[in-house]
């Protein structure tokens, strides 16, 4: 029997480039292991929760994007969070056990709320967004996952999923609940074209189905370095947004690119054209097979209706093993 593999992604939009890395790392665990990858739109209610016009169609987009990039419905179980119960109900007994301190103590739950509050004038200092690790618990251990792909720096987010899987097995006397592992991904950081942190409020993001004129205008406006001002000086790449692309877009050409701008023999103009070359080439059969996707509301709907009767069935077994070992049936 194959080892167990969970993960989700908050919707919030069309992917940008920044995801790719990421859906690619799900694809290569597909054959390997029980993969699950579900549309996590109680999450997005954590933050997003005063304005959901846009909930349903970001969800109808983002699984269409995953199936364009290529993620397999035959091979994993893809679906929506909140047309499965089963989240709620697990979270709502998870918070029965849980103290109210491992929530608090939560690394990034300052951080956000403070980032909100400046950025957006925004309070949320809701029930829901300081119990969110605790409904991500319940994503885990509601499909007894073994594995969740992560990066290392979300390690500690993973830590309290495990904890709750102690603390329930050690009260109610049961071995239910495996203590689920970080599966470490290689994902490159990925600065937004303008050097800052890549973020939507920024628009500083190029999405998977950019078209070429549309990626050319991002990369012209990527930030250089500052200190050139002919194409014959002497450049750094390694303070240069372009080249921190080049190194994962066009990994082949990076060394003579890296020694060109260090001579002074590539100017940024050029190197840029480079990048949007790589950068279209890469899109490209993405864009394509996303609209002939797109044109297939059918298709869609069958998918969608075929992941959520695959994680019902999954979930409906799980929750009446928990509810068992609490007593409640």
């Amino acid at each position: 029997m194959k080892e167990i593999v969970l993960s989700g992604m908050r919707p919030t939009g069309k992917l940008h480039i920044g995801h790719l890395s990421v859906i690619d790392n799900w694809i290569k665990l597909q054959d390997k292991y029980d993969t699950n990858f579900f549309v996590a739109d109680y999450h997005a209610l954590t933050t997003q929760f005063d304005d959901t016009s846009m909930l349903q169609e970001n969800i109808r987009n983002m699984m269409i994007d995953w199936l364009a990039i290529g993620l397999d419905p035959e091979k994993s179980t893809l679906f929506i969070q909140s047309q499965i119960k089963e989240h709620a109900e697990l979270y709502l007994l998870f918070s029965m056990i849980t103290p109210l301190s491992w929530l608090e103590r939560c690394p990034t739950y300052k951080g956000q709320v403070d980032q909100f509050r400046e950025q957006e004038g925004k309070d949320i200092t809701t029930h829901g967004f300081l119990g969110y690790p605790l409904l991500q618990g319940a994503d885990i251990l509601l499909y007894l996952a073994n594995y969740v792909p992560v990066g290392e720096d979300q390690l500690p987010h993973l830590e309290i999923t495990r904890e709750i899987a102690r603390r329930f097995n050690h009260i109610y006397k049961t071995d239910i609940f495996p203590e689920p592992k970080g599966l470490l991904a290689k994902v490159p950081l990925l600065l937004g074209t303008d050097g800052r942190k890549m973020s939507k409020s920024y628009n500083n993001f190029i999405n998977i189905i950019s078209e070429t004129d549309e990626i050319t205008a991002k990369v012209r406006s990527m930030i250089t370095d500052p200190n050139r001002i002919r194409k014959t000086d002497l450049g750094n790449p390694d303070i240069c947004t372009v080249y921190s692309y080049q190194k994962i877009y066009n990994k082949n050409d990076v060394l003579e690119i890296n020694q060109n701008c260090r001579s002074g023999s590539i100017g940024c103009m050029d190197c840029k054209k480079k990048l949007i070359g790589a950068l279209d080439k890469l899109l490209r059969p993405i864009r394509d097979r996303r609209n002939d996707i797109e044109s297939k509301e059918k298709y869609i709907d069958e998918v969608i209706e075929f992941g959520r009767e695959k994680a019902k069935i999954k979930s409906q077994i799980n929750i009446e093993k928990i509810k068992e070992a609490m007593n409640l049936i």
